[in-house]
């Protein structure tokens, strides 16, 4: 009994042995919900999502894409409110994503902070802020511009030229998002520290939803009140810096002839407006990164890997020295129409 004991041990040793040997084993499932195959990449499925569908997020989801396509054990799905306003829907979206059990990890840009940082309190999923930051020990990762310090460029070239055009201290007027967004509110700061220590003044801020529509009301509002002129426009997108382009010019306000407009996002209508002299310049996000990377980092971490807590995606002001090649660039990377 005892040797065909040990005879019965020995074969299944040899059986195991041979189908490890030869690749046999079967997958199973990884703490993260995805599978693995003898410790072999898992199968990741991300929510993305974000604020809006514009110019700049549809780099963004670009990039997310680019990043699954060139990884076939991840996929990218991709949601967006109606507006910059619809809260609801994004609660939706968000609460629906987490309690989703096909879903491994949520990549997110908050319409509102603090709400973003109250529904991911219970997450057991990895959460990565993208483009807009929020506080949450549940956050493993930001992947955005660094707002403040791009707006502060953009602040004091801004200045620099109105100078040039012939302004001694150039006031100021900027027009930015919703009250509390952490985004706008970066971009603010980072617009005043930028134009005040160019020698500008800032006498105006004007919160407009970061909508079109309330910028051209505030501005309005603005040439009103300032008939005389305002020698710089900041503008913390590019939405409402292109509004405000059409209102001077429908205007016909001689004072607002050399005022120097400036956005913030580097959409094809900005950039293109840059080139031909309409819009003084803009701040462009790197958006394709900013969503390549933001997907990276949650696989990352679904991995079992460290990531940075802030990665910067990167910005560039664009004006009409750098325009051309700007335009090439986007080009390359198929973001141009």
């Amino acid at each position: 009994m005892k040797k065909r004991f040990l005879a019965m041990t020995l074969a299944g040793a040899m059986c195991a042995a041979m189908l490890t040997g030869c690749g046999g084993g079967s997958s199973a499932q990884t703490s993260d919900g995805g599978s693995s195959a003898d410790g072999g990449e898992g199968t990741y499925n991300i929510s993305l999502i974000v604020k809006l569908t514009d110019g700049h997020f549809n780099k963004v989801i670009a990039g997310a894409k680019a990043y699954a396509a060139e990884h076939d054990n991840v996929t990218v799905e991709v949601q967006s409110p109606t507006s910059a306003t619809s809260y609801d829907e994004q609660v939706n979206m968000i609460e629906t994503s987490l309690g989703n059990p096909g879903i491994d990890a949520l990549v997110l840009s908050p319409l509102q902070s603090d709400t973003a940082a109250t529904l991911v309190s219970a997450s057991e999923k990895p959460v990565i802020a993208v483009d807009t930051d929020f506080t949450s020990d549940k956050k493993s990762a930001f992947v955005g511009t660094g707002n403040e310090s791009a707006a502060k460029d953009g602040g004091k070239a801004a200045v620099e030229e109105a100078k040039k055009r012939g302004a001694d201290k150039p006031t100021v007027l900027i027009l930015t998002g919703t009250q509390g967004d952490e985004t706008h509110e970066a971009r603010l700061a980072g617009y005043k520290a930028g134009a005040e220590e160019a020698g500008g003044e800032v006498v105006e801020v004007q919160y407009c939803d970061a909508a079109a529509e309330k910028a051209a009301t505030a501005m309005e509002a603005v040439m009103q009140k300032y008939p005389n002129g305002i020698d710089v426009v900041l503008s913390s997108n590019d939405d409402m810096a292109m509004s405000a382009i059409k209102i001077i010019s429908d205007s016909g306000n001689a004072a607002y002839a050399n005022t120097v407009v400036c956005g913030f996002d580097g959409n094809q209508s900005a950039i293109e407006a840059v080139k031909a002299g309409t819009l003084g310049m803009d701040i462009a996000q790197l958006g394709y990164d900013m969503g390549y990377k933001a997907v990276e980092a949650a696989v990352a971490v679904l991995e079992g890997k460290s990531v940075e807590s802030y990665i910067d995606s990167g910005a560039k002001v664009v004006d009409a020295s750098n325009c051309d090649a700007y335009i090439s660039d986007m080009q390359s990377k198929g973001l141009w129409e």
